[in-house]
């Protein structure tokens, strides 16, 4: 039987229930403050594909996330729908995802939890909006950006927080991708971090960040620390977030083989199998991904948003195999980075997409040069795709070099690459007639991180697939590691003409201004 609800100034009646005798009707009665169900951490929306969109709150204790959503503010008409309960195994995270939405508007949506304990426990609503996926002629706009809390720069109130969040709401995006790096779950947060001109940076804490994640509580809590920040909370309230994953909401630089060595005291927990799979848990709680709801969500998925826009994001980490000196000349199953199933996924999305542009969201850059120490025999081993040979494709290098030529065969036009990773922010065209493979159509790589993380770079250039350096800003030969406060934090919007469907790519920095921009007209 389906249950339909009205929330009123008396509290919640299950209409459906209540007509079957399920639920004795009882008069409304005040309650303390304390036996009403609290937000804990503000509101989210996630994954916004077709008419479909998911909606994400958690409460503090066992409670039912009721959702009510409008085209108009003041909820005049409204759609009402009941998520599910959500519970300790939870973390007490509740999603729901509404559908029949309209395309080419402004959607409000008023959250309000309901007391499993007592269904006339119903807390205050909290009130969101997003914009729904565009009609023909539209502009589209979105930011992108990765790295969130990292080396132990957390939240430092006397900075303002993590305030490039603010900058990314003011631009005014339908949309961010988060391109990974959500949280460090093995960067503690420190009460303080000495600076070098003698200052000290100072961190809210909380228990559970104080060391590396290993169990599942404390991979949750590093979600919950970074939605302590009223600038992701105040985002959070207008823009929806597309989240992906990178290597940091495990461990740096894991792979699904790894076995930890017994000299690394941080962590107790040496199979990153399963420190992966708690960290997998944690994420899919906080980051609400469709299909959350129903336990078959993908980290890899495509969202359609509108007739000139295809979003297909990757997952660079599930699927790989081990880091290696990267240079094996056939492939196997040491050479996949995306992996056969996943590749195989993306060129039938690219083949089937009629959307203007293509972008590709991976959590790793093509063309960098990624170092991970050295293997057992002395060589340089390798965390992301190139491995600095400057030849033909080898190693992971196959599966791009793949994949790029089934889009130059099929003759897919537009496809563009947003990523993060290497905590800087640049702007690279991928030119055939400059690389050692040339089978491919150019292309535009953009990367821009990190968001509140120290900043790192500039990576070297790997020529296979002949990358053409356009834009770089990065720290000064010998600086590593610097603080948010240093400035250089990054992220970037893109911005699609509805008229004339010209991309126009912006990098930026912490404090919204523009470093560089390129405008791509798309071809036909």
């Amino acid at each position: 039987m389906s249950e339909r609800y009205v929330l009123t100034r008396r509290g919640l009646v299950l209409k459906g229930a209540l007509a079957a005798g399920l639920v004795a009707a009882r008069p409304w009665r005040a309650f303390a403050a304390g036996a009403r169900p609290r937000f804990t951490h503000g509101i989210q929306t996630g994954d916004v594909a077709g008419d479909k969109a998911v909606l994400w709150a958690r409460a503090d204790r066992p409670s039912r996330l009721m959702v009510e959503w409008s085209t108009t503010e003041s909820f005049g008409r409204s759609t009402k729908v009941m998520g599910l309960e959500t519970l300790d195994a939870d973390d007490y995270t509740a999603r729901v995802t509404v559908g029949d939405l309209p395309v080419g508007q402004q959607v409000f949506w008023r959250a309000s939890f309901v007391s499993l304990d007592d269904i006339n426990a119903v807390s205050e609503p909290v009130v969101g909006r997003f914009r729904t996926q565009p009609v023909a002629g539209t502009d589209v706009s979105f930011v992108w950006s990765g790295d969130t809390a990292g080396q132990g720069w957390g939240i430092n109130p006397d900075f303002g927080g993590m305030k490039i969040y603010e900058e990314m709401r003011k631009a005014g995006p339908d949309f961010f991708i988060h391109s990974g790096d959500t949280i460090y779950a093995d960067g503690p947060i420190k009460a303080e971090v000495a600076l070098k001109d003698g200052t000290v940076w100072k961190n809210l804490t909380l228990d559970g960040t104080h060391k590396v994640a290993e169990t599942l509580d404390e991979y949750r809590a590093n979600y919950r620390y970074n939605l302590m920040d009223e600038n992701i909370r105040r985002m959070n309230l207008e823009v929806p977030t597309f989240f992906q994953w990178d290597d940091h909401e495990t461990m740096n630089n894991w792979y699904p083989q790894e076995v930890l060595a017994a000299s690394d005291e941080r962590y107790q927990v040496k199979s990153a199998a399963l420190l992966s799979a708690r960290a997998r848990r944690a994420f899919l709680d906080y980051a609400p991904i469709m299909g959350t709801e129903t336990g078959v969500a993908k980290i890899h998925r495509h969202i359609p948003y509108g007739p000139m826009l295809d979003v297909f994001f990757l997952d660079m980490r599930s699927f790989r195999g081990p880091n290696t000196a990267n240079l094996q000349e056939q492939p196997s199953a040491e050479t996949a980075f995306l992996g056969a199933a996943q590749i195989h996924w993306l060129k039938q999305q690219l083949l089937a997409s009629r959307a203007t542009w293509k972008v590709i969201a991976a959590d790793m850059p093509i063309g960098l040069q990624v170092p991970d120490g050295k293997t057992a025999e002395g060589l340089a081993q390798w965390e992301a795709i190139a491995n600095g040979d400057m030849g033909a494709p080898k190693g992971r290098e196959l599966e791009i070099a793949d994949l790029l030529s089934f889009i130059a065969a099929n003759d897919v036009k537009n496809v563009v690459w947003l990523t993060a990773d290497v905590h800087y922010t640049a702007a690279h065209y991928y030119n055939p007639q400059k690389a050692k493979f040339t089978h491919f159509k150019p292309f535009w790589e953009f990367v821009s991180g990190p968001l509140n993380a120290g900043t790192f770079g500039p990576n070297a250039l790997d020529d296979t697939f002949g990358p053409e350096l356009k834009y770089v800003k990065a720290p000064e030969e010998g600086q590593v590691n610097l603080p948010p406060s240093a400035g250089m934090q990054f992220f970037g919007h893109v911005k699609i003409d509805g008229k004339t469907e010209i991309m126009t790519v912006t990098l930026k920095d912490i404090a919204g201004a523009d470093l560089w921009s390129t405008d791509l007209t798309p071809e036909v």
